[in-house]
């Protein structure tokens, strides 16, 4: 079973996406993003090469993307609107990924990322 763990970044984002997500939608949105961000954290950690996965070396080694519109419909919750975040991660062991960051789709990663280091 293919596994994942959060850098301390990625757990910040988390928690300022769901807050966010609260605070303008409610509690109900703030629960259906919270499953879609999961089942694209449990996508990303079950097959690193699927379709919907980027490599993006030029954020570091091993660095990989996934975008949560191509978790739709994987958490069996009523359709979302567009989901706008994307998922950065690496494989750091077989059957294991850390989650590096979890962005909205229109920062810049290369502002974000830099210095990755693997006690992050």
């Amino acid at each position: 079973m293919a596994r994942y763990r959060l850098s301390r970044p990625a757990e910040a984002d988390l928690a300022h996406i769901l807050a966010t997500s609260r605070a303008l939608w409610g509690a109900d949105a703030e629960r259906r993003y919270r499953a879609h961000l999961a089942a694209a954290l449990r996508l990303a950690a079950a097959d690193t090469r699927s379709p919907g996965m980027r490599d993006r070396a030029e954020l570091g080694d091993a660095v990989h993307s996934l975008h949560l519109r191509h978790a739709r419909g994987a958490t069996g919750e009523d359709p979302m609107g567009r989901p706008v975040h994307v998922v950065f991660y690496r494989v750091v062991a077989p059957g294991l990924i850390e989650v590096i960051r979890v962005l909205h789709e229109r920062m810049e990663p290369g502002r974000h990322l830099g210095a990755l280091s693997e006690e992050s």
